[in-house]
């Protein structure tokens, strides 16, 4: 059984460019970042370079869009990047990637080198489906601050991900929840590859292509399910 994965109605009618590609994978194997997951990170710098021409990743369409969304939904697209941003500003840093883990570092490279938002969940962790909603404000979002476990709420109208426990995900694709977070113990994940217009349809399933055969090389014999773009 595939998880369930929805949009709502109101998060469709602010973005109507929204495209995403889920891969849900069993079997998985997962522990430190290894010198292969650690070259593909720096391989991934590099093509982000090349795609971006000298440009910054805020002046990429891809990434403008994201940015006129996030302002769309009341979030400060500068202070609060969406995820692929933040990633390919730091791959362009000094301070490179961060090496966290062999499938986080998989899902940050594809990220990274298609300038795409790509999030993964341990689906063990996951209650009941997954629903991409405009949040009431009432809704819990776990997370850690100075060390301990701290609850916050979601702004009004602002875009999460959440399950039917709480929020994994604050404005759409900034800050993942700890709970559903990949670690080193993980098996079983859904990865989402999000895009918007006008980033054609083709790129995100060429990307999420790429992730799953990642995947396969990675952790062989897993089971691999690609989704078509929703």
């Amino acid at each position: 059984m595939t998880l369930p994965l929805t949009v709502s109605d109101e998060v469709r009618a602010l973005a109507p460019g929204f495209t995403y590609v889920a891969i849900e994978a069993h079997g998985l194997v997962n522990g430190p970042s290894t010198d292969g997951t650690s070259q593909l990170l720096d391989d991934a710098a590099r093509r982000l370079a090349v795609r971006l021409e000298g440009s910054a990743p805020h002046e990429d369409p891809h990434m403008a869009a994201w940015r006129s969304t996030y302002t769309a939904f009341g979030s400060k697209p500068s202070r609060t990047r969406n995820s692929a941003e933040a990633l390919a500003k730091r791959a362009l840093s000094d301070a490179g990637l961060p090496r966290i883990n062999v499938l986080v570092d998989v899902y940050n490279a594809i990220s990274v080198a298609h300038l795409i938002p790509v999030g993964g969940e341990d689906l063990d962790q996951v209650r009941g489906g997954m629903r991409l909603v405009r949040a009431t404000g009432d809704e819990d979002f776990v997370t850690v601050a100075g060390g301990e476990e701290a609850v916050e709420h979601p702004d009004t109208g602002e875009v999460v991900w959440c399950d039917e426990t709480s929020v994994t995900c604050r404005r759409w694709n900034w800050r993942q929840g700890p709970r559903t977070r990949l670690t080193e113990e993980s098996t079983s994940a859904i990865f989402l590859l999000e895009s918007l217009a006008p980033m054609p349809v083709t790129d995100v399933e060429a990307a999420g292509g790429e992730l799953a055969e990642l995947l396969e090389k990675f952790s062989p014999g897993a089971r691999i399910t690609v989704r078509a773009p929703q």
